[in-house]
């Protein structure tokens, strides 16, 4: 059996078993699919590469995955970079099968396979970028589709939630779904654009969301007002979602969007 296949075929099974999560039940009852999300984030090391890499991104991967059914792909650079920036690209799929099936698809399409053609035919010597790093995520119940702002200038906050094992990953997301912790988010302004449980990628176990605000000064409002919200203390102050028990490590990263990022 092909990788590719095996890989999809076991993803499939295990998130029919219910053993990834019980939100596919969930989404099920309120008759929503989830959404499944790659991010990639693209290593620099020049103002050449990212050149690069960005005029693949607009002119043939955005238009192509629009094609495809990707209808609002993020693209953005870091806030305030202390060197070159990273580029981190956020890519929906309606099901597995949609991304599974993508670089086939993209092989045969030859609007694409022209407008990358540098970005594909670089050579070793002159590569566009270092490395990329990938995920497979699944939205999650409460949130099952991602959420586009409204188009203007704005910051994003992308947030990773690492935990000890599967069994702590799943309680974190379970505190975000049944624990009313995504509500609540909505509620104080920490307005979020996605969620997802990392399937494939670094850092498992892991879940990983976006957020958006107008500026750093809403963004550190927002959280101050998250922090004394009574729901939020209570739903925090239960011992089985207390985060010495459910989280090891949390990273951030601040992102604004490309000038053509459908987010």
């Amino acid at each position: 059996m092909k990788r590719r296949q095996f890989v999809k075929s076991s993803l499939l099974t295990t998130s029919a078993a219910g053993l990834l999560h019980p939100q596919e039940q969930t989404a099920s009852s309120q008759n929503t699919a989830p959404e499944f999300y790659e991010l990639r984030i693209y290593t620099l090391k020049s103002g050449k590469q990212q050149k690069m890499v960005e005029n693949y991104l607009q002119n043939a991967v955005i238009p192509a995955y629009n094609r495809l059914g990707s209808k609002t792909i993020g693209v953005f650079t870091e806030y305030l970079p202390q060197s070159q920036s990273k580029l981190v690209v956020v890519i929906p799929f309606t099901s597995l099968d949609e991304y599974f099936s993508r670089a086939e698809k993209l092989g045969k399409d030859s609007a694409y396979q022209q407008a990358a053609a540098d970005y594909l035919n670089a050579e070793a010597t002159n590569p566009p970028y270092e490395r990329i790093e990938s995920s497979l995520m699944r939205a999650f119940a409460d949130m099952p589709k991602l959420e586009a702002p409204e188009k203007k200038p704005r910051i994003f906050e992308l947030r990773r939630y690492e935990s000890h094992n599967e069994t702590a990953g799943k309680k974190k997301i379970e505190m975000f779904n049944e624990g009313g912790e995504i509500k609540i988010f909505k509620r104080v302004g920490l307005t979020p654009v996605f969620f997802g449980e990392t399937l494939i990628g670094a850092f498992r176990p892991n879940l990983t969301y976006m957020l958006t605000f107008d500026n750093m000064e809403e963004h550190d409002r927002n959280w101050k007002t998250f922090g004394g919200d009574p729901d939020w203390k209570k739903v925090s102050s239960l011992p089985e979602y207390a985060n010495d028990r459910i989280l090891s490590n949390i990273t951030r990263m601040f992102l604004v969007p490309t000038a053509f990022s459908q987010i």
